[in-house]
This record gives C-alpha cells, structure tokens and sequence, in this order.
C-alpha cells in the first residue's frame, strides 16, 4: 500500500489548489500590511553596480520587455528574459548548488499529498538531483492567458521544500506574473507577501536584482550554514 501510494504521488497530476484552499488546509497566515523581519532584511538593498557586460545585457532584456512582454507566451517570458535576470542575480550553479528548471517536486503533508512543478529552484544536488530544496522557488505566469494560480503553486512549492528540509528554516520564493515581481518568505505557517516590482520599470528591475542577489548572500552567509 505504501509503495503504491508513492507511486501516485511521482506520477499523479497533484490537485490545482487555491491560495485559500491551502491557507485553510495547512493553517496559513498570509501577511500583506506589513514587513516581517526577514522580508524586511531581504528587501533592504542598494542598487546593484553592474559591470560592463552585465549593463550592456540588462539595458537589452530591460528594453525587450518594455517591447513585447504583453504578447509573450510563458516559454516565451522564461527564456527571453526571466534566465538573464537569474544569471544577473547570481542565481547560478556553484559548489554544491544546483540550479534546476521545471522540476516536479512533491510530497505529504499533513497527510495532504502535495504536487507541484517548480518553474525554478535553487537546491543543494548533484547534476539534476535534488537533495534539499535551498529555499527560493520561482513561479511565473505570462502576462497574457495566464492558467492556475501562480501564488497557489508557489506555496505548495514552499510546503514541500519545508516537509523535505531537515531543519526548520525559513523558506524564500519569488512569484511572477507579467511583468510585476513578489517576493515571498514563509516561516513556519506565516508568509509574508511583499510589494510588487514592476520588471519593465528601470529603478524596479535594478532593486529586482539587487534583491536576488541579496538572497544569494543569505543562502551562503546563513542558511547553508544553518543545514550543517
């Protein structure tokens, strides 16, 4: 029997939960009025200095889509802009890490079998192994004819990579519809949503990135050393 109910879970669809489904499921607690701390800490940067090159990629992607993000499909919005802006926010494989694209991810909980596919994540693997999700999960939906509910989905994301994880720690996600950017930390059963970027915006895209990175550094100066 337990082997067939792992079964079902690699390979069933997995239910389209709500936002409000999954709050009254696992006893969430959205927070929108204010800041917590880590939210705060997150958001709390300096416009990134870019070099060069990086100035020269940002100028183009940023003018792509100002262009063409209405009429962009979500393949579309993933590979003509979202994996720059990844890379110009150091989200990229290192020792240790791995970077992983529309990887389906589940498990239970709460005897909830949960089942989702992570647009992408940032995990502690080898190759294409997932060992312990690493705490940001992105999820985005085009501009035009979005399909689920984006914020659903990454919460279902963030409920896993927090059954998966060894150690309770705090876990961060980006949702993207369009053009505008959320960021999202859930500790515990509260997620704090923050304001929303606009990606076609200059100074937004910059603080976009700049906030990427900051959650880069708090993956190497923090959470990995909480995971030893």
């Amino acid at each position: 029997m337990a082997r067939k109910r792992k079964h079902e879970e690699e390979e069933g669809e997995g239910k389209n939960y709500s936002e409000a489904e999954l709050i009254v499921l696992f006893d969430l607690v959205p927070i929108t009025t204010y800041q917590t701390p880590l939210v705060a800490e997150w958001l709390a940067v300096d416009l990134p200095n870019l070099t060069p090159f990086e100035q020269a990629l940002f100028d183009k992607k940023l003018q792509d889509a100002q262009k063409k993000i209405r009429g962009w499909s979500e393949e579309d919005l993933k590979m003509k802009f979202i994996t720059h802006i990844l890379e110009l926010g150091y989200l990229e494989d290192s020792e240790g890490i791995i970077t992983v694209f529309d990887k389906t991810i589940f498990a239970t909980v709460k005897q909830i079998p949960l089942r989702v596919k992570s647009d992408f994540m940032l995990a502690k693997g080898i190759l294409d192994l997932v060992q312990i999700p690493y705490f940001h999960f992105q999820e985005y939906k085009p501009h035009k004819k979005p399909s689920g509910d984006s914020m659903a989905q990454l919460l279902q994301a963030l409920l896993i990579a927090q059954t998966k994880n060894k150690k309770e720690m705090p876990l961060y996600g980006v949702e993207i519809v369009g053009k505008e950017w959320t960021f999202v930390v859930l500790e515990g059963k509260e997620y704090c949503i923050s304001k929303s970027y606009s990606c076609i915006d200059k100074e937004d895209l910059l603080n976009i990135i700049a906030i990427l990175r900051k959650f880069r550094w708090i993956l190497e100066t923090r959470l990995m050393k909480e995971e030893e």
